[in-house]
């Protein structure tokens, strides 16, 4: 993520089972924690229509730790790999800056929250992002699209593993299938 670069996100999400073993076989391939495992608290704005979502837009306020971001996300084009205009910009004040959404309109939808860890292996420009979440563990790999397949393939993913959906279709699909009613995607202690 670089913070104020307009970009392209390409990435997938991949579900997994034992992430011991996923950590283990990062270290083995040459992977380094490029950002410890920290919490992160993502709060998804919308018009109160439901206009962002409808278009495939996104806006969010990440917080997570000291750090919070604003990141707008474009309408995605979805083939194996997802792909989408990313723009990320810090805030200082996370609170003021949620006040001012809310004085143009937009409101909470959805909240989601996870423990994240980043990891990168030197000399290769994708990342591997670790997300412990309330609905299960899942892998991000975000890169160019032959890094994405040639590491998943490296990490024992086949490509039939990949999902595109975000965190807030796989919450729906969760709640779906456990016969209750969705909410927000947040740890029932934290």
């Amino acid at each position: 993520m670089s913070i104020g670069v307009l970009r392209r996100e390409i990435e997938v999400k991949v579900p997994v089972s034992d992430l011991a073993q996923l950590i283990e076989t990062l270290r083995a391939r040459g992977y380094v924690e490029h950002r410890p495992r920290h919490f992160e608290q993502n709060t998804i704005y919308d018009l109160p229509d439901g206009s962002l979502r409808a278009r495939g837009e996104l806006i969010r306020l990440r917080r997570a730790g000291d750090e919070s971001i604003f990141t707008f996300k474009g309408r995605a084009s979805v083939a194996k790999h997802k792909e989408r205009e990313e723009i990320e910009c810090g805030v200082t004040d996370p609170v003021k800056f949620a006040l001012i959404l809310n004085r143009l309109g937009f409101i909470p939808t959805f909240r989601y929250e996870k423990f994240r860890t980043e990891w990168a292996r030197p000399g290769l420009a994708g990342i591997v992002m670790i997300d412990e979440t309330p609905i299960g563990d899942f892998v991000e790999l975000e890169g160019d699209s032959k890094w994405i397949d040639s590491e998943a393939a490296e990490l024992g993913f086949a490509e039939s593993d990949y999902t595109n959906l975000s965190y807030a279709r796989l919450y729906e699909q969760h709640c779906r299938a456990k016969q209750i009613d969705p909410g927000h995607m947040v740890f029932e202690n934290h």
